[in-house]
């Protein structure tokens, strides 16, 4: 699947690496070094099912991990960064029949939004843009892998056999979440699982193949005809692009469990190791008028139509980068006015003919963000430069440098990408 244009990525001179990476990983609840092992550092975020694309929750997600990709950049890393689209699934196939449109179209309309939206925001782009239909063989033989192991098995239903992992097989299951059982069954139910099916052998038990159903699409395999869950479709993705222990598992806050813990669950027993990713990382949920947003509530939104009210997406990355990414946070006119103002306080500030010292700026940026990626912090000193006074005549291109490379945000007053 084709992904989006790269923006430019700015030479910045000086020590990327003066100061270790920590990010907080879910499954330890602590700030660890994440230490790359190697020239490569290798990422995986789960990606947007294509139904509703593009909504603020999703973008404060992506630049959370855009925000990552670019510290390890400017560290000299290469970054291997894989990114899903779960083109096939529930709400997509409710909404296309909602809308009266075939799925595939829905899928593929949703999926160019979020590239537009992207592009837009100058989110540098995965190396790997996978959508689960073109994946279907290898998702396919990782299902019937989990089967020849043990780990999986068959559970009889009307339309034909759908098929389970036992999550008992996997011996460290539980450990990416840290929760009890009670909590993890209610989740399941929330979340889209099917805890009370009669003849699992554990109500928590995930679905990996499910039997064609009337009406709905499926794809040939030796499991029967039929479609895979969602958890093994991250898994096998990211196995095959990634191998297991790769740097950092992202996504939304409302992955930890059961999607990040089934998926290393499914790698563990498939692969025989262990950890699946070496960090789990979370970015907290965007909420409107007190309430997550979600299609569900109705209260989505959208980077497309912001745009296309003339919003600069340049104003709103600072506004997403004005909290830091794990925390949840409301989305408001004010905050959006926010990142109006600092934009455009940041482009007058860039604009002199001098300014304080540029150096110490970039070191003070670098510290900031290789502190679990405060943004915040580095946002607070880009505005204390901006209004400072000093005498380094090369300090506003090395300003401008810096918030393009770090920070995303092209400081130029050239027009900005607008809707298509």
């Amino acid at each position: 699947m084709q992904s989006w244009p790269a923006a430019a990525f700015p030479d910045l001179a000086g020590d990327a690496c003066a100061s270790p990476l920590r990010l907080y990983d879910s499954s330890t609840q602590a700030a660890v070094e994440v230490a790359v092992v190697g020239p490569t550092a290798r990422l995986y975020v789960c990606g947007i099912t294509p139904y509703d694309a593009t909504h603020l929750g999703h973008a404060a997600t992506y630049l959370a991990f855009d925000t990552l990709v670019r510290v390890w950049r400017d560290r000299g890393l290469a970054v291997d960064y894989v990114q899903n689209v779960t083109d096939i699934d529930d709400p997509l196939l409710e909404r296309a029949t909602r809308d009266g449109q075939d799925w595939r179209e829905v899928a593929a309309r949703e999926t160019a939004l979020f590239r537009e939206d992207m592009t837009a925001l100058r989110v540098l782009p995965p190396t790997h843009f996978v959508g689960a239909v073109e994946a279907m063989e290898e998702i396919t033989a990782f299902v019937v892998g989990l089967l020849d192991a043990g780990a999986a098995y068959r559970l009889a239903g009307p339309h034909g056999d759908d098929v389970y992992l036992a999550v008992g097989t996997a011996a460290h299951f539980g450990q990416v979440g840290g929760l009890d059982p009670r909590t993890m069954l209610a989740l399941s139910a929330e979340r889209g699982g099917d805890p009370d099916r009669p003849g699992k052998k554990d109500p928590l038990d995930a679905l990996l193949w499910l039997a064609a159903r009337p009406g709905e699409p499926s794809w040939p395999s030796p499991l029967g005809p039929g479609r895979p869950g969602w958890h093994v479709e991250c898994a096998a993705i990211a196995v095959n692009r990634l191998g297991n222990a790769f740097d950092v598992q992202g996504g939304g806050s409302d992955l930890l469990f059961p999607h990040h813990e089934m998926s290393a669950a499914h790698a563990e027993v498939a692969t025989g190791t262990w950890p699946f990713a070496r960090a789990y990382v979370h970015a907290g949920m965007i909420g409107l008028d007190g309430e997550k947003m979600s299609k569900s509530r109705g209260n989505l939104v959208f980077v497309s139509r912001l745009r296309a009210a003339g919003v600069d997406p340049g104003a709103l990355r600072l506004a997403l980068l004005s909290s830091h990414y794990r925390t949840d946070r409301e989305w408001t006119d004010a905050v959006l006015l926010a990142g109006q103002e600092r934009l455009a306080r940041w482009r007058a500030g860039v604009a002199r003919e001098r300014g304080p010292s540029g150096d110490a700026l970039v070191s003070a940026v670098r510290a900031a963000l290789a502190d679990d990626l405060d943004t915040p912090r580095a946002l607070r000193l880009v505005d204390a430069w901006c209004e400072a006074s000093g005498q380094d005549t090369g300090a506003p291109a090395e300003c401008a440098a810096l918030v393009d490379r770090l920070l995303g945000i092209a400081l130029s007053t050239d027009p900005f990408i607008g809707p298509s």
